[in-house]
């Protein structure tokens, strides 16, 4: 008996000096990879960071998907956290069901984005308030206590690829023809499309008041074969240069342009860049891409929460004054557009950054507005 009771004893002794132990070293043995850090909610000192993105849609657009996917991998190689990267697909019906279940995993940040997941992220933070969430694009102020939102001067950035589309149109570039007519390809007609549409217009309009622009809606993001459709009518309607805002569907637009030997603009990431290596010829005919800066923005936002700055509850619209957006000026940009018209854009730059010039954005306008900007253009 008295053994026993001895046993006993040095069982609890263990016990307490093990505990004890653990709860020194910095709480190591139960640490919670939601954080302590009330802006920040960054993992708890010593823990590697653990942040999954979930794609509306699936990889592979050479656009917005794949630039939010090289943010979460900056995130990865510059931060050395753990990441996860999940394809929702196209099927709307999953993507809730999705969120949820991965809230309820033990990832410190979830990252998403797009105005047509918002109202569901936003509600997925809100029954989740120990994990920290950042859309990384979407048009919607409102944003739950504990997550972060950015969106993009769309607008602004639009403007410039409008003035590059109306200079290559006037231009004696060797695919340019007489026509004074540009090109727009959206995804689908809807306000975050037209924040693009209404830039681009006014953006060639300053360049050139008469200038006319053919506009067609895909209906879809993920649908090459009617990008290519729509794009080949509207250069075998005089268009030499089209704007892809169309995601995926966008691709279509190059094939078109390639077919037809006809210019083109990219949208989110630098596309020219990106097809370079597997279709020169392609690439070549991709002036210059109209830029969200996804990755960098992804990674600056991560890394504010890990320091613990990050400010939750809010949405910031980045432009170029922060360097949020921008146009591709890479080699294919300095070869194929000439210097003087590089230049001609360049002050355009730089009125847009010293706000000398206005532009509107059609995410504050009525229907009746934008078709009213859209048929004053109309060839």
């Amino acid at each position: 008996m008295k053994k026993n009771v001895l046993a006993l004893l040095l069982l609890a002794v263990m016990v307490l000096v093990t505990a004890c132990g653990s709860n020194g070293n910095g709480n190591t043995a139960n640490t919670s990879n939601s954080g302590t850090n009330a802006e920040g909610g960054e993992a708890a000192s010593g823990d590697q960071l653990k942040v999954v993105l979930l794609i509306p849609g699936t990889l592979g657009d050479k656009s917005f998907f794949d630039a939010a996917n090289r943010g979460l991998e900056r995130v990865k190689s510059e931060l050395g956290a753990e990441t996860k990267v999940i394809e929702m697909g196209t099927d709307k019906t999953k993507w809730e069901p999705t969120f949820n279940d991965i809230a309820a995993e033990d990832w410190d940040v979830v990252i998403s984005g797009g105005s047509e997941i918002t109202e569901m992220f936003n509600m997925t933070a809100e029954a989740n308030p120990d994990k920290k969430f950042i859309n990384y694009d979407t048009d919607i102020e409102e944003a739950p206590a504990n997550m972060y939102n950015m969106s993009y001067s769309t607008n602004e950035v639009s403007f410039l690829a409008g003035a590059v589309a109306a200079l290559t149109t006037q231009s004696d570039m060797p695919n340019a023809n007489e026509e004074n007519v540009i090109g727009f390809v959206g995804g689908m007609d809807i306000p975050g499309i037209n924040a693009f549409l209404v830039g681009y217009i006014q953006g060639a309009q300053y360049v050139d008041p008469d200038v006319k622009v053919a506009v067609s809606y895909a209906g879809d993001f993920v649908n090459p074969a009617k990008g290519k459709e729509l794009s080949l009518i509207q250069y075998n309607s005089g268009v030499d240069v089209i704007f892809n805002v169309a995601g995926a569907t966008g691709l279509g637009i190059f094939d078109a342009a390639k077919e037809k030997t006809k210019y083109a603009i990219g949208v989110d990431s630098d596309q020219a860049l990106l097809l370079q290596d597997t279709d020169s010829e392609k690439a070549n005919l991709i002036i210059t891409s109209a830029i969200k800066k996804i990755d960098s923005a992804i990674l600056g936002a991560v890394t504010k929460l890990q320091d613990g700055t990050l400010e939750m509850g809010k949405r910031d619209v980045l432009g170029f004054v922060e360097d949020g957006v921008g146009i591709a000026e890479n080699d294919i940009y300095g070869n194929v557009f000439p210097a003087d018209l590089q230049a001609k854009v360049e002050e355009v730059k730089q009125k847009l950054i010293n706000k000398e010039v206005t532009v509107d954005n059609a995410m504050g306008m009525e229907t009746s507005e934008v078709e009213a900007i859209r048929n004053a253009v109309k060839p």
